[in-house]
């Protein structure tokens, strides 16, 4: 292991941050960073969107897809 990075590299590594999960985000109606909420806005055949929402002022402060849902299967 190399002195400079602590945590092994290469193919044998699994990924440390697969997905983020936003707890603050700068609003800027407040005017500084916030707790957010969030909110399931649509289902898609590719994954949920989200949006999070300012705890104080409700304003949205961004979108996240999740692609980590099962996929739809349609009967038609």
């Amino acid at each position: 292991m190399d002195q400079r990075r602590p945590y092994p590299s290469g193919p044998n590594r699994q990924d440390a941050y697969k997905e983020f999960e936003a707890s603050e985000l700068y609003c800027p109606r407040c005017k500084e960073a916030v707790p957010v909420r969030k909110r399931l806005l649509l289902v898609l055949p590719e994954g949920e969107k989200f949006e999070y929402l300012c705890a104080y002022c409700s304003e949205s402060l961004g979108t996240k897809l999740d692609r980590n849902v099962k996929p739809i299967s349609l009967i038609v």
